[in-house]
């Protein structure tokens, strides 16, 4: 259901946020400089890129070893995701909840458009 699911998006940015700050993770640094989201953004690329990883090889993560890494990783993308998004001063569950109603409207993304040939298969 997506009642309040913007609420709980931007819950989720402010905390995460928050906890880069606590720790130090934005300490003189300047959103400003042209270089910071691309750096933040290529972050978030290598936790995909290890989540990826540890679905690959059906890895257990290192860090939280009752836990898949694939699933350990995706939170660390979410929880920076998030993150930049608190620093940008972006409204992440708005446009999750724009995003998804403008997706159920797609035809690429209908199941009969997707198994057609050339379709979307993922």
């Amino acid at each position: 259901m997506l009642i309040k699911l913007d609420d709980y998006v931007n819950a989720l940015v402010e905390i995460c946020h928050r906890e880069a700050s606590n720790a130090g993770w934005w300490k003189g640094v300047d959103i400003e400089d042209i270089s910071v989201v691309p750096a933040k953004l290529c972050l978030i690329h290598s936790e995909i890129s290890e989540a990826m990883e540890g679905h690959r090889k059906d890895l257990m993560d290192d860090h939280l070893p009752t836990r898949k890494m694939v699933e350990v990783e995706l939170a660390d993308a979410m929880i920076r995701i998030a993150d930049l998004a608190g620093e940008m001063g972006l409204d992440l569950g708005g446009a999750v909840i724009d995003k998804l109603a403008y997706n159920r409207t797609r035809s690429d993304h209908k199941l009969e458009n997707r198994s057609k040939a050339n379709g979307k298969a993922y």
